[in-house]
């Protein structure tokens, strides 16, 4: 139980106090927040930073982005700018902010624009904001800039006002840190001005900006969400003050609402009347249920009753909070002490009017103890029940217990028994004491209505067999009268409590292994990786802790169809389809026990998360045709479900983004054939259209040797047409699967000749070195395939070695492999390239001078050499520029001899 004395209400807040003691231990965080680009947010960063030199702080900048801005240019004038680090990225040289440096000068305050940036890729952290917690946690203190269209959790209602989705996020737990956010605010009139000024973008960038992103209405919702958000982070603040410094609230500086709930029907409506008053004030909520010792003696119907009304709070948009206490008013005061709580909503009393000369209600004890909060008593309505789900539950019968009884008889025989033998020593009022301990026992092993048996049971075996006259049921002495009242009023009083105290304890340990298999079950879930073994471990969780068979269903091809069961099961009748459809399509329960379709064979509950149903559960049970589900299984039921549909959604999402980057993929690919099309089948055929028109029109009058020089350009130019289609095909071969390659053993000097012969015109104007040694072992390819990858790789050399330089061809052996290397002396492959150059349509950034390619004839050497169970590597040679593309193919085992060929 909370601790109700007065030392603990003036106490400070433990969590306040850590949190407090955390952000001493760091550097301190100031955040410009704008409601768009151009309100001045890098222009206040720097004034301040200014500010902060002329109080003798040690001020540096560590990233800034002026925009061109000539007003920012002058304001960086006077400020030691740490260089930018400089960093490579698919051959561009990016600048990002040198955190090593920064650390390393260790300064007393670090200024750091647009928070939100993305690192290039090889930076230490992917993302700028993590640069800045580094920095955080090295002491140093930070100001930063951000917009609101940056923060994680405003993302979609961004991209709803704006119609633009940005990329780039903050968590919000990064703006949750903060020690300072200031608010630069600027009227959509006077940004649009600064708009028209060339303020914050070029002309042309400037005219779409007016179109598109800058209208008055987008500009006026992104400043109402800027002014939100600071406003919500100042009264967290406020409230963490509070709690840190133990100030008794409220200061009404923010609005805050609770409502208090119980189990009667009405406390759905005062759920309900509380959403509205805090839609009104647009303030935080929470709906409260204070758990007392009488919660015990609650109904299965009444705690469905409390869990409904706790869970239409979270639909709501509320909290939803339990808290164990001694008495309603007294919990609901020290939480809203401590949280701020400016609105109280709380039912009016239904109690008899006799009851309050003896006890206030709840509702009047709030109005004497709540001081400055407002303190709203509603009637409410018991037509607005949330509980109804749909479905009958099963209410357990209460047998009989004659073993219980019959132990309460053996506890109070003992009793008499041991009163005879003590009733030698004692006085007859000390025995009642020995069957108080048989009525105590009773309770505590046995429960309350053996326990009331027993108090019954000993008050009639103490009068019959030790009060005067003894052996008869009347009392002679009037004290013994007042001694037996009192004996047996003790006795239930005392046996209440115990069993009492014996419930809550099995209550506690009922709830401990609860909630035990719920976190066992959300850790399996967090573990797994696919759907199925989402779907099995939930099936198997749903069966074993509710006892019941389950199976899971799914949509699919606009239908719904089972996934997974246990025990496996994949057969249902014509009704069951008919009840899990009606429950996926109208996300209510159907099926046995429901209301609708009561005549399946399972009960089917939808799987909900906040996007909708993601599945459907069907239940079913050999306890006859009744009701399947207490009320207790059916709220442990919707704890399971709630968490099986996040764990399927986020499967289902993590598809959804794959399938997405595939799309985006496939988008890509789509891009470069055709732009590879357009080019490299354009410009052979416009070089054979204007050699062969050439010829047709000029052919009398040119000379000999420029007819020959025309008609090599056709030849050439049509040779090169027809490697760019072959290579089309042989890639849709490779992506098909329709690559079947025709393994022989041959020797690797005739296939290299081979390739050599085709390549003589590529390879012209280079030297061609050729290491082949003539005991090379043979090699079991497809000689045509092979020659094609030699062909490849020697085109790729002549494109990027300058002419003159040397190209190599070199083939040796070792214990198990075949090695084949060509070697260039051109510039070599970027690093970053290294595992790209393989990939289709990917081609390194080159000069001029280099010949166009189309991306597809190293992605085919991969293809080509997989297909011949070898492997192909791309790196750099040491000691000299130049690329070298490495390709290992196994070495037979099966090589015959020379006099068996013979």
């Amino acid at each position: 139980m909370p601790d109700d004395s007065p030392e603990s209400r003036s106490r400070p807040s433990p969590d306040a106090l850590l949190e407090k003691a955390r952000a001493e231990s760091r550097g301190r965080l100031k955040i410009f927040l704008g409601a768009a680009p151009g309100v001045g947010k890098t222009y206040e960063m720097l004034v301040s930073g200014r500010a902060k030199i002329a109080d003798g702080q040690d001020v540096v900048v560590g990233v800034v982005e002026t925009h061109g801005r000539k007003e920012t240019e002058a304001l960086l004038d006077g400020f030691e700018i740490i260089p930018r680090v400089r960093v490579e990225y698919k051959g561009h040289v990016l600048e990002e902010m040198d955190i090593d440096a920064i650390l390393a000068r260790r300064p007393d305050l670090v200024l750091v624009d647009e928070l939100a940036h993305t690192n290039a890729q090889g930076s230490r952290h992917p993302k700028r904001y993590l640069d800045v917690k580094e920095l955080l946690d090295r002491g140093i203190d930070v100001y930063t800039t951000l917009n609101i269209q940056h923060v994680e959790s405003l993302n979609d209602v961004v991209s709803q006002i704006t119609r633009i989705r940005v990329r780039e996020t903050v968590p919000d737990s990064v703006v949750d840190i903060a020690d300072d956010v200031e608010i630069i605010d600027l009227t959509p009139d006077d940004l649009i001005k600064r708009l028209h000024d060339g303020k914050v973008y070029v002309p042309k960038t400037a005219e779409r900006a007016l179109t598109g992103y800058f209208t008055p209405g987008n500009l006026t919702a992104l400043r109402e969400l800027a002014l939100r958000k600071t406003a919500q982070r100042v009264d967290d603040q406020l409230l963490n003050h509070m709690q840190a410094h133990a100030i008794s609230g409220p200061w009404a500086a923010g609005e805050r609402v609770v409502v208090s709930i119980d189990h009667h029907p009405r406390s759905a409506s005062l759920v309900r009347y509380a959403s509205r008053i805090a839609a009104r004030l647009r303030a935080p909520w929470a709906a409260i249920y204070v758990e007392t010792a009488r919660s015990i003696n609650l109904t299965e119907a009444g705690r469905d009753a409390i869990a409904a009304t706790l869970r239409l709070a979270e639909q709501l948009g509320g909290e939803a909070i339990t808290i164990p206490g001694r008495e309603v008013v007294e919990e609901l005061m020290r939480y809203a002490a401590t949280q701020n709580v400016t609105h109280i909503v709380i039912g009016s009393p239904r109690r008899a009017s006799w009851r309050e000369w003896f006890q206030r209600s709840p509702a009047d004890e709030l109005i004497r103890k709540a001081g400055d909060i407002s303190v709203h008593v509603i009637a409410g309505t018991d037509k607005e029940s949330s509980a109804d789900r749909g479905v009958k539950t099963s209410t357990p019968s209460a047998t009989f217990q004659l073993r219980a009884y019959a132990l309460a008889t053996v506890h109070v025989a003992v009793a008499l028994a041991a009163g005879v033998v003590l009733d030698q020593v004692l006085d007859v009022r000390n025995l009642a004491l020995v069957f108080l301990m048989a009525v105590l026992t009773t309770a505590v092993t046995l429960g309350l209505r053996p326990a009331l048996y027993a108090c019954v049971a000993s008050a009639l075996a103490f009068n019959f067999f030790f009060l005067p006259p003894r052996y008869t049921l009347t009392i002679s002495d009037p004290e013994s009268v007042l001694a037996l009242f009192f004996f047996l009023g003790v006795a239930v009083i005392a046996s209440n409590l115990t069993a009492t105290v014996q419930r809550q304890a099995a209550a506690a340990r009922q709830r401990a292994r609860t909630t035990e298999d719920l976190y066992l079950f959300s850790r399996k879930l967090a573990g797994t990786g696919t759907l199925d073994d989402v779907l099995w471990a939930t099936a198997f969780q749903l069966a074993s802790m509710l006892k019941v068979r389950v199976v899971l269903l799914l949509p699919e091809d606009d239908t719904i169809a089972v996934k997974a069961g246990y025990p496996p099961d994949d057969t249902l009748d014509d009704a069951d389809i008919a009840a899990a459809r009606w429950a996926w399509e109208h996300n209510h329960a159907a099926g046995r026990g429901a209301d609708t379709l009561p005549g399946a064979k399972r009960l089917y509950f939808p799987l909900r998360t906040g996007r909708g149903a993601v599945g459907v559960i069907g239940l079913d049970s050999d306890r006859g045709d009744g009701p399947l589900l207490t009320p207790e299984q059916q709220r442990l039921l919707d704890a399971l479900a709630d968490q099986a549909a996040l764990a399927i959604e986020r499967i289902q999402l993590v598809a959804d983004v794959d399938r997405a980057k595939l799309a985006a993929e496939a988008d890509r690919l789509r891009s470069a054939l055709l732009t590879s099309i357009s080019h490299d089948l354009k410009t052979p055929l416009a070089a054979i259209l204007g050699a062969a028109g050439t010829l047709r029109e000029y052919r009398e009058s040119l000379a000999e040797v420029d007819r020959v020089d025309l008609l090599s350009t056709v030849i050439d130019e049509s040779e090169r047409l027809n490697r760019f289609i072959a290579n089309l095909l042989d890639m849709t071969k490779i992506e098909s699967g329709a690559m079947e390659p025709n393994h022989a053993l041959h020797y690797a000097g005739d296939i290299v000749g081979s390739a050599l012969r085709r390549s003589a015109k590529i390879l012209a104007h280079h030297k061609m070195e050729v290491r082949i040694p003539a005991d090379l072992p043979m090699i079991r390819v497809d000689p045509v395939l092979f020659e094609q990858v030699l062909f490849n790789l020697l085109d790729n050399a002549a494109k990027y070695a300058p002419e003159g330089s040397t190209i190599r061809l070199d083939g040796w052996a070792n214990s198990d492999q075949v090695v084949f290397q060509v070697l260039d002396e051109g510039p070599g492959i970027p690093p970053a390239d290294l595992d790209r150059v393989f990939d289709t349509f990917y081609r390194v950034r080159k000069g001029d001078q280099v010949r166009a390619g189309t991306g597809l004839g190293l992605s085919i050497c991969r293809g080509f050499i997989e297909a011949m169970n070898g492997t192909i590597t791309a790196g750099n040679r040491s000691g000299q520029s130049g690329a070298v593309f490495t390709i290992r193919l196994p070495k037979p085992i099966d090589i015959p001899r020379l006099d068996e060929l013979k």
